[in-house]
């Protein structure tokens, strides 16, 4: 019984991850709020232009992000077991996860989450000593091949 203690936390934490990813998206793709963040980021003088408070906007933002790692600290703390200096470790894991995706695209950071995870847990598996040159291959083959990432959004 031991062995299986803690998953339905885990369970719940899923579909936690999955609902808000969910939310975010209809947030950005199919408000009105999503369409001034989304004007704000491609065209700031022109949101403005238009009467967009961009500068409240972005606060807004801000503080919707932070309240959501905030959350997400809460939630996932006991599963991470977390410790001061955890931020150091997650940082690189992040900022992997963007580059992968590409700036900007909600998709591309889901599916550049799940890579990092698979390539991180695998590599610490089977070569523990080289797992952190291993996470960074992906990263550089997308650098290589594709600079704005995965699903980055291309200028036209």
């Amino acid at each position: 019984m031991g062995a299986r203690r803690g998953g339905g936390h885990r369970a719940a934490v899923l579909v936690l991850a999955v609902l808000v990813g969910i939310l975010l998206y209809l947030l950005m793709e199919r408000t009105r709020l999503g369409a001034m963040i989304r004007a704000g980021v491609d065209d700031m003088e022109m949101a403005r232009a238009v009467g967009i408070p961009v500068s409240r906007l972005f606060t807004i933002v801000f503080g919707l992000g932070a309240a959501l790692a905030g959350a997400g600290g809460i939630v996932g703390g006991p599963i991470m077991s977390a410790y001061p200096g955890l931020d150091a470790d997650m940082l690189p894991l992040a900022l992997i996860v963007v580059i992968l995706g590409g700036v900007g695209s909600l998709f591309g950071a889901f599916v550049g989450s799940f890579v990092v995870g698979f390539v991180y847990t695998f590599g610490v598996a089977l070569l523990p000593d080289l797992a952190y040159v291993i996470l960074f291959l992906p990263m550089i083959l997308v650098i290589a091949f594709r600079p704005k990432g995965l699903f980055g959004k291309f200028a036209a």
